[in-house]
């Protein structure tokens, strides 16, 4: 294929639904996969599956928050597959304790003492929200992008999500640490722009996945009530599947859109082009 160089890409959160989808379309186009996630055994299990079709791929255990953890995978992937030329920072999440239960806040909630609302979220569950998203996309920046700093051809890709444009109900931390991922990805896109190192996020609308399931759809496979929500707001009237990340993100991991650094691009079916009337 023209254009298409073989690279050599590291995912972390690689062995979550998305980046495991995004792992195996990279390593079909040829690309060498390192795949990094605290779930080794997922992990290992999308690298087996890759390494089974004749494709290259590596799986690493590792912490995102522990740089230790960081430099001994990029010791790893340098040893078997040379310098990291792609980073897509995947490991993200949200948590049940930093999710209030109610949508709205009325006097009345303070009397329901088992109910979840703002005033009483857990200090610890917001940090973890926090931590993860932010810090455990920037501490593998700082060390897999070393790698990319002397090839003058970098790649990084982070991944936001449309509340990162605006919050969803009930779930402060995950929206504020998105929107810290969006303003981090035009900081970097700016600070790397003179030695060759594009950094983009893609921000995935409604996709459905093990952590959201439970959310959307009920055991019967119909909706939820934020889930009929969600659809009536998405102009294509559907949840997003993994797959539908794969062309945006080898378009950005490619040479075609070497002019292009610093921008969020939203894989939303149209919901946020829509005001809803």
């Amino acid at each position: 294929k023209m254009n298409n160089k073989m690279k050599t890409i590291v995912i972390t959160g690689a062995g979550g639904i998305l980046c495991s989808t995004l792992a195996k379309a990279l390593a079909k186009e040829g690309h060498q996969i390192a795949l990094l996630d605290l779930n080794v055994e997922a992990a290992q299990d999308i690298a087996d599956s890759i390494k089974k079709k004749g494709g290259k791929a590596l799986a690493i255990k590792v912490n995102v928050l522990e740089k230790d953890s960081l430099m001994q995978a990029k010791y790893n992937v340098n040893e078997e597959f040379g310098s990291c030329q792609v980073l897509i920072n995947g490991a993200g999440g949200n948590h049940p304790a930093a999710t209030t239960d109610d949508s709205f806040y009325n006097r009345s909630s303070d009397q329901k003492e088992e109910l979840k609302t703002f005033f009483n979220l857990d200090m610890s569950g917001i940090k973890f929200v926090f931590d993860l998203n932010f810090m455990g996309t920037l501490l593998p920046t700082q060390v897999f992008a070393e790698d990319m700093v002397d090839a003058k051809d970098g790649n990084i890709i982070n991944i936001s999500s449309m509340n990162s444009f605006q919050p969803l109900t009930k779930i402060p931390a995950y929206s504020g640490a998105k929107a810290a991922i969006s303003n981090f990805t035009q900081w970097l896109a700016v600070y790397f722009s003179k030695v060759g190192i594009r950094v983009n996020a893609l921000a995935p609308g409604f996709f459905l996945t093990e952590q959201n399931r439970k959310l959307l759809t009920k055991e019967d496979g119909s909706l939820t009530e934020r889930g009929e929500i969600i659809i009536k707001r998405t102009p294509l009237g559907k949840f997003g599947t993994p797959e539908d990340l794969i062309s945006t993100t080898r378009w950005l991991c490619e040479d075609g859109s070497n002019f292009i650094t610093g921008i969020v691009v939203p894989i939303d079916g149209g919901f946020s082009a829509f005001s809803g009337v």
